[in-house]
C-alpha cells in the first residue's frame, strides 16, 4: 500500500464531502427565507440516501467489471462484497479500494444535490428523496461507469473527463432542466421578487465549495503527484479568472459588480476546469475560466427568454460550464492531446451524456409525479416549505424586540385595517 497516496485520497474525500454542506449554504442563501431550510435539506438528504445506495449496489454498478458494451458494471460487489481493507488498486503500490470507493461516493452524493437548485421553492421533500433514489440508480451510476471505469464506452473512446464535467456537471445540469420541465414554474415567476435572502450565506457556501474543490479535482489523480499539483493549480487560476469574467460581463450588461455574481462566477470556473484541468497548462486554464465566467453569466438569462424556471441557475452554470470545459479540452489540451479528433471525442462524450440524462431524468420525474405528486401544494409553496414540510423556520425572531412585561399588548390591525383584540396571554412583539 502506498501510504502517502492513501492519505491524500482520504483527505480529498473529506474535502469533497464538505462540498455538499457548502452547496447547501450556497443554495440556501439564494432562496427566499420561507424555504431556506428546505433548500438546505435537499442537499443534506443526498448524504444519507446515496451513502446507503452506494454500499448496496451503487459502487458495483459504477465500478464493477463491465457487463457488456461499456454501459454498466456487474453485480460482483453488491454490498461491497469481495473488498477488504487489504484490497488495493493498481497492484502492490496502490491504495485501498475502500479509499477509492469513499472518494467516488462523495461525487455520487453531490451530483443529485446540484440538481436541487433548479427545483427550489416548489417540490415535496418526500418526492425529491424518491427522485434522487431513482436518479442515481439509473442515471448517475451508469454514466459514472461510462466515463471513469476503464472498460466504460466513453473511457474506451478516450474522452477526457478528469474529475466530472460530463458525469457530474452536464449530468446534473440537464437532469435538473428535465425535472423543471415536468414540475413547472414557481408561483409568481417573473412577476414577484425572488431575491436571495442571505448573500453572506451564498458567499460562505461558495468559499466552502472552492475549498473543497481542490479535493474534487486534485484528488481525482488518486495520487500525491505532479498531476494532482497541476490540477490544483489550474483549479485556482481558472476559478479566479472566471469570477473576473463574470463580473466584467455583469458590469457591462447590468451596471454593477455583485456579490452574487462573484460567487456564481467562481462556481462556473470550478465547473469548467473540472474535466480539463489536468490536460491544459496554466494559460489554458485562465482562458477556460474567462470564457466560462462570461458565457455562464450570459446563459443564466436564458431561462427568462426560453420560459423555464431554473430557480438557482443550475442550467446556466453547471450544464453550460460543463459543456464549455469538456469541449475546450479538444482545443487547449497540451502535449499532443488536443486537436480535431479529440474535440470530436469530447463532443460525443458531452452530448451523449446530455441526451441520456435528459431523457431518463424527464421520465423519472414524470414517474415520481404520477406516483406521489412531485410538486408541493399551492398553499405550502406560497406560505413557505420550511414550516409546511419540516415544521421549522430558519430564523427565530420571537425573542427579538420583545416588549417589557408591564406593557399591555396593543390591538393588531387585521387585513381589512380594523383593530382586533389581542389573543389571550399574548405579548406585543415589535418587528
Amino acid at each position: 500500500m502506498n501510504g502517502a497516496d492513501t492519505a491524500f485520497v482520504l483527505i480529498s474525500a473529506a474535502l469533497v464531502m464538505l462540498m455538499t454542506p457548502g452547496l447547501a449554504f450556497f443554495y440556501g442563501g439564494m432562496v427566499r427565507v420561507k424555504s431556506a431550510l428546505n433548500m438546505l435539506m435537499m442537499s443534506f438528504i443526498s448524504l444519507g440516501i446515496v451513502s446507503v445506495l452506494w454500499v448496496l449496489y451503487g459502487y458495483s454498478l459504477a465500478f464493477g467489471d463491465d457487463i457488456g458494451a461499456g454501459l454498466l458494471g456487474n453485480f460482483d460487489h453488491i454490498g461491497l462484497k469481495g473488498i477488504s481493507p487489504e484490497t488495493l488498486t493498481g497492484g502492490k503500490d496502490g491504495i485501498p479500494v475502500l479509499a477509492f470507493a469513499l472518494f467516488q461516493l462523495m461525487f455520487a452524493v453531490i451530483t443529485p444535490a446540484l440538481m436541487s437548485g433548479a427545483l427550489a421553492d416548489r417540490v415535496k421533500f418526500s418526492a425529491w428523496a424518491l427522485f434522487i433514489t431513482l436518479w442515481v440508480t439509473v442515471v448517475y451510476f451508469p454514466i459514472a461507469h461510462w466515463v471513469w471505469q476503464p472498460d466504460g464506452w466513453l473511457a474506451q473512446l478516450k474522452v477526457i473527463d478528469f474529475a466530472g464535467g460530463t458525469a457530474v456537471h452536464i449530468n446534473a445540469g440537464i437532469g435538473g432542466l428535465a425535472a423543471v420541465l415536468v414540475v413547472g414554474k414557481r408561483i409568481g415567476f417573473t412577476k414577484d421578487p425572488m431575491r436571495p435572502h442571505s448573500l453572506p450565506l451564498v458567499m460562505l457556501g461558495a468559499g466552502l465549495l472552492w475549498f473543497g474543490w481542490f479535493g474534487f479535482n486534485a484528488g481525482s489523480a488518486l495520487a500525491a503527484n505532479g498531476t494532482a499539483a497541476t490540477m490544483a493549480f489550474n483549479t485556482q487560476v481558472a476559478t479566479g479568472a472566471a469570477m473576473l469574467g463574470w463580473l466584467v460581463y455583469e458590469r457591462i450588461r447590468h451596471g454593477a459588480f455583485t456579490t452574487l455574481g462573484a460567487a456564481s462566477g467562481a462556481v462556473a470556473g470550478l465547473v469548467a476546469i473540472t474535466p480539463s484541468g489536468a490536460a491544459v497548462n496554466a494559460f489554458g486554464a485562465l482562458l477556460i475560466g474567462v470564457v466560462a465566467g462570461a458565457v455562464c453569466s450570459w446563459a443564466v438569462g436564458l431561462k427568462f427568454k426560453l420560459g423555464f424556471d431554473d430557480s438557482l441557475d443550475v442550467v446556466g452554470v453547471h450544464l453550460v460550464g460543463g459543456v464549455i470545459g469538456t469541449l475546450l479540452v479538444g482545443v487547449l489540451a497540451v502535449n499532443g492531446v488536443g486537436g480535431a479528433v479529440q474535440l470530436g471525442r469530447q463532443a460525443v462524450g458531452a452530448f451523449s451524456v446530455l441526451a441520456y440524462s435528459f431523457t431518463v431524468s424527464w421520465l423519472l420525474a414524470k414517474l415520481v409525479d404520477k406516483l406521489v405528486g412531485f410538486r408541493a401544494s399551492e398553499d405550502d409553496e406560497v406560505s413557505g416549505l420550511d414550516q409546511a414540510l419540516h415544521a421549522e423556520t430558519a430564523y427565530d425572531f420571537s425573542a427579538v424586540g420583545g416588549a417589557p412585561a408591564h406593557r399591555s399588548a396593543a390591538p393588531a390591525p387585521s387585513a381589512a385595517g380594523q383593530q382586533q383584540p389581542p389573543a389571550p396571554n399574548s405579548k406585543k412583539v415589535d418587528a
